[in-house]
């Protein structure tokens, strides 16, 4: 559909300075006016993620240093100023509160938010919380793009649009790939489709790659795979029947995840008070997890690698997975503030590794990266953007197999899902036949 803009009662448009509106209309090529908003929007985007990501490296090397029995002390202490950053910020929402406007509120993402999403996620993910900073960043990037599109006096689906292409420029500053967090921002948004939202699948790529130039220029990072992973090479059609297993034994992680942070959702929900006294209960329990567990403290990013290049046995790993589901639960539910994508990747790669120490044979590769596939798709249902993730997260050329196991993982994932939000309701379909 084309795009509207507000009548102002002016002839041009009202950010376009007259020689540049001129030119537009002379433009013989695809490439219009609205390639530089897409690609404004997630240079904004990426250059936010660079800051935050250098700040959060800064506080969590800071932070790192405290191990052992103390952190029963640092983890409650972490959670007090986190609660009471948001008792006086405001709470920030999580992700379900932001694929709900995008679905109800026309796509309006609130700035007055990021203000508590960034200090109380900073606190969150730098001391030890098992949750990433995929939520804060799409939060604020998402509503830079809100905020943008008012100033330029956008409505309707063109407001939405920029919405979700700030969403994407998060998406990918964190995870390094273009096309997939492009598709990530479109597909979280719902349980079944997999882009409701079609006319924004190029605005969100565009986007995408003004991001990822800024924060790679920035900070180095998502040049290269961010795991080393052993190269895997499809060489039998067996492998594809194994991949289908390996999904399948993820959506069943993913089951038993959401059934633990339902479990914590009603423990917390019983506590009374103000915030601080749940974000405090939180970072005890997640304190005592790390002190059994080190492996489970932060988000994952440098501790997947760990498990990757160290010996365990399968009974560690699968005790470091129920551990890590449980800090992932007490996390989120406890107040902490952060995502939970690239924890359930590395909560797969312990499972898909014990798989492989538990049956001889088995290539350790593709049974860990399917695993990883199929719990992340069955938790987040996002089946297409996990596999193209993936692929360049752990440096695989050989997709397929991937992708076979992601969509097992969504196949077979409860019909309700760990994101409510992600249901329709029915003044949605009424507006959505």
């Amino acid at each position: 559909m084309p795009f509207q803009r507000r009548s102002t009662g002016a002839t041009k448009p009202y950010w376009a300075v007259p020689w540049l509106a001129q030119l537009s209309e002379r433009n013989p090529l695809t490439m219009s006016r609205w390639v530089l908003l897409w690609m404004t929007v997630g240079a904004a985007g990426g250059l936010f993620a660079a800051l935050y990501w250098n700040v959060l490296e800064l506080l969590t090397h800071a932070l790192e240093v405290f191990t052992g029995p103390v952190l029963l002390f640092i983890m409650p202490l972490a959670g007090l100023l986190i609660g009471l950053v948001i008792y006086w910020l405001g709470n920030p929402g999580e992700i379900a509160v932001i694929v709900d406007n995008i679905h109800f509120q026309g796509g309006r993402l609130d700035m007055r938010r990021n203000p508590a999403m960034i200090l109380s996620s900073l606190l969150s993910i730098a001391s030890g919380g098992s949750a990433g900073p995929e939520a804060p960043l799409v939060q604020v990037t998402g509503s830079v793009g809100t905020w943008l599109g008012d100033r330029w006096q956008l409505q309707g689906e063109n407001l939405r649009t920029m919405s979700l292409v700030g969403m994407a420029s998060g998406f990918t500053a964190l995870f390094g790939a273009p096309l997939g967090g492009a598709m990530f921002a479109l597909e979280i948004l719902h349980h079944q489709h997999v882009a409701e939202y079609y006319e924004a699948v190029l605005p969100a790529i565009v986007a995408s790659c003004a991001s990822y130039i800024v924060f790679a220029g920035i900070t180095h990072l998502g040049l290269a795979p961010t795991w080393e992973f052993p190269q895997y090479n499809l060489d039998q059609i067996d492998d594809f029947a194994l991949a289908i297993l390996y999904g399948a034994i993820g959506a069943a992680a993913g089951w038993l995840l959401i059934t633990i942070f339902r479990l914590c959702d009603q423990f917390f929900a019983r506590l009374g008070g103000p915030i601080y006294v749940r974000t405090t209960i939180a970072g005890l329990g997640l304190g005592a997890i790390a002190t059994l567990f080190p492996l489970t403290r932060f988000f994952g990013h440098h501790e997947l690698s760990v498990v990757i290049t160290t010996e365990f046995t399968a009974t560690a790993l699968l005790a470091l997975a129920c551990a890590k589901m449980a800090a992932i639960s007490i996390t989120v539910t406890g107040g902490w503030r952060g995502g939970f994508i690239i924890p359930i990747f590395f909560t797969g790669t312990c499972i898909g590794k014990a798989i492989a120490l538990l049956v001889p044979g088995v290539n350790p590769v593709l049974a860990m990266i399917c695993t990883m596939a199929g719990m992340n798709a069955a938790v987040t249902r996002t089946p297409v953007s996990t596999a193209i993730l993936l692929a360049k997260l752990t440096g695989v050329s050989t997709l397929t197999p991937v992708l076979f196991a992601s969509l097992i993982g969504f196949f077979l994932a409860p019909k309700v899902p760990l994101i409510a939000s992600q249901l329709k309701t029915n003044r949605e379909e009424l507006a959505h036949p």
